[in-house]
């Protein structure tokens, strides 16, 4: 598996919560550089899906943010957003606990 795929595969509890749901055309932004998310959305879109999905929760928003501006502006300048999902959601923590998240879902493609 390459690492751009591996980024975008494992992406999934980075940010210190479990979540449930996975779906394959998401890239969860967590901990790791901002280039291997920028790269994970690339691989994806190279490959023939057509809308990726960035999704950040907490201090990782702003880092979704950027990765999506990044990518418009450096590498694929023909890319369009096509919705931007704000919100809060209910998740459990590692030790059974909940808390309140804040939440961006940015939606690109061709």
């Amino acid at each position: 598996m390459s690492d751009a795929t591996d980024t975008a595969a494992s992406a999934n509890i980075e940010d210190g919560f479990e979540d449930g749901e996975e779906e394959p055309n998401m890239v969860r932004i967590g901990k790791k550089p901002i280039m291997n998310y920028v790269v994970a959305c690339m691989t994806l879109l190279n490959t023939g899906v057509a809308d990726v999905m960035v999704r950040g929760r907490g201090q990782s928003i702003t880092k979704a943010v950027e990765v999506v501006d990044m990518l418009r502006r450096a590498f694929m300048k023909n890319i369009r957003i096509h919705s931007v999902d704000i919100g809060t959601e209910e998740v459990k923590r590692e030790d059974g606990s909940t808390a309140s998240l804040s939440m961006i879902e940015i939606i690109v493609g061709h």
